[in-house]
């Protein structure tokens, strides 16, 4: 066991975690044309403020996490494309040594002449200095080589409607900092599309960690299903569901689970989480777990009493097929922002010849789209630049990405004799590598035939 497994976090397979890691930063530094910084989170989330009191284990901005595995507060790195000395391509500042607040809240990654060694070989890096030499080994280096731009990693992107950045996370207040300490002397420019465009296509070593977070999904959701008919309340129902993800893991939910019944399912992002469960209503769940770095992002919608009635299997199977649908077309070098709108096209056409076909009116809570098909997965749950900007470019080998398709509002109709009519939030989620010649549904082991959830329910 890794004594240092709370603050370094080591990928499955048989290449050592160090490794990995150099691996990662040598491609980066290919695509660097000068120093490149980036900032880790300054402190754990939460104790900026004084009544809040949070111990997580999973704290670290991604892109830090996946250059370095350091899952703690206080660090940062450089990288020297041009370093004449090898071992100062990649420079890992590290916060001192600090034994008492060791004693509080337990071992740490840290700098001290006697732990140095062992710091070199937990991460990889050569090179490892104070986190309080960094502005002034910045600044040498800079002098040294007598640069004219730098690059840090804040969240700043171009696309065809101009430049989007985020002005107020901890990276961009990094950068901020480093334009203001050398004003006047070099431009400061953000490598966010750089490592974005390394970091979305998964190595063999995330592959297989998502690959662990679905079967330990898979695993939860089947015993969920044969235990749904003990739950009174959705708050029931999603600790049994997070309990059973937890306990087989070495890491944190992937998200909050969402877990909505009847009308709930219409909130897209529902987190009250505390209603009681109606017999003969819909009950949609949001979940996941993390393994590693990676995460599984599943949506499943089920009926309470364990049968989907006339109306509700109508509406599912639409959104199956949707899913079903948008699976064929994700290949190499689609856009996710010409296939979207495709699966909204299909869902509405086959509303109109499955249900308004057979006297069937419906009032939808959005016009033609409501949220997006697909985002990419990886390190985040919603991996990529937060304004999408990728969903323009090609869709590559190696990206992990969501299948989502949702339906949401009023929906009556007569079948049989009978009037059926009542709010519907369906989402059926399953998540999609893509490989060179199309896709790998890897969430496929995951029930979502009809005939195998009434089985599973009864």
């Amino acid at each position: 066991m890794n004594r240092y497994s709370q603050v370094f976090i080591e990928p499955v397979g048989d290449v050592p975690a160090a490794q990995v890691y150099h691996s990662r930063r040598e491609a980066l530094l290919q695509k660097l044309d000068t120093i490149g910084l980036f900032c880790g989170i300054e402190q754990n989330p939460g104790t900026e403020e004084v009544y809040v009191e949070i111990w997580n284990k999973m704290v670290q901005e991604p892109s830090f996490l996946f250059l370095t595995g350091l899952n703690q507060a206080g660090c940062k790195l450089l990288l020297d494309p041009h370093a004449v000395d090898a071992d100062r391509r990649e420079v890992l500042f590290l916060p001192k040594k600090d034994a008492n607040k060791e004693f509080w809240t337990g071992l740490k990654a840290a700098y001290s002449e006697e732990t140095l060694a062992e710091m070199q070989e937990l991460t990889g890096f050569k090179t490892i200095l104070p986190e309080d030499e960094f502005w002034k080994y910045l600044n040498s280096q800079v002098q040294k080589q007598d640069l004219k731009t730098l690059e840090a990693f804040y969240l700043e992107f171009a696309d065809t409607f101009g430049t989007k950045s985020v002005s107020d996370d901890h990276n961009a207040k990094f950068a901020e900092e480093v334009k203001k300490r050398f004003a006047g002397r070099l431009e400061v420019k953000s490598l966010a599309e750089k490592h974005f465009d390394l970091r979305v296509i998964l190595d063999d070593a995330r592959i297989a960690d998502s690959r662990r977070a679905q079967v330990w999904t898979n695993n939860a959701f089947g015993d969920f299903l044969k235990n749904l008919k003990n739950f009174s309340t959705e708050r029931e129902a999603q600790l049994f569901l997070d309990y059973k993800m937890q306990v087989q893991s070495d890491g944190d939910l992937a998200f909050p689970t969402i877990m909505a019944n009847g009308k709930n399912a219409c909130c897209l992002h529902y987190v009250k989480n505390d209603e009681e469960l109606e017999p003969g209503k819909l009950l949609l769940m949001d979940f996941g777990i993390r393994a590693g770095t990676q995460h599984s992002d599943i949506s499943r919608t089920v009926p309470v009493n364990g049968k989907f009635n006339p109306l509700q299997k109508i509406l599912y199977t639409i959104v199956l097929d949707a899913q079903k649908f948008h699976q064929k077309n994700v290949k190499p070098g689609a856009k996710l922002a010409d296939l979207n709108p495709m699966v909204w096209n299909f869902i509405w056409d086959a509303l109109q010849e499955r249900f308004v076909a057979k006297g069937g009116k419906f009032k939808l809570l959005y016009d033609r789209r409501p949220h997006g098909v697909s985002h990419l997965i990886g390190e985040q749950i919603h991996e990529g630049d937060p304004f999408r900007c990728y969903m323009q470019k090609p869709l590559k080998p190696g990206m992990l990405l969501s299948n989502e398709p949702g339906l949401y509002g009023f929906f009556e109709i007569d079948l049989d004799g009978l009037h059926y009519a009542e709010d519907v939030g369906i989402r059926i989620e399953n998540d999609l590598l893509v490989t060179e010649d199309g896709c790998e549904d890897i969430s496929a082991e995951i029930p979502r035939e009809i005939n195998e959830l009434e089985k599973l329910l009864a």
